[in-house]
């Protein structure tokens, strides 16, 4: 139950075709693609914020040498 079978897929695509046509199809498509580029873009944009470019890491900067009492 729940699981799509091919002939529900072929359901699907004739009620597609039927509502919007084949004209508009690769129209539906384009616009379809570009909303899922975007979104893409939008949740990397939205995850990435969070994490420290390289440029704007600090830099470790190691500790001096301790100094033994015979080398001062």
């Amino acid at each position: 139950m729940g699981m799509l079978k091919p002939w529900h897929i072929i359901v699907l695509v004739a009620v597609v075709l039927l509502i919007f046509g084949a004209q508009r199809l690769p129209d539906l498509a384009r616009s379809v693609g570009q909303s899922l580029k975007i979104f893409k873009s939008e949740v990397k944009e939205l995850t990435g914020e969070g994490e420290q470019t390289p440029a704007t890491r600090p830099v470790a900067v190691p500790d001096p040498a301790p100094v033994s009492a015979s080398e001062a």
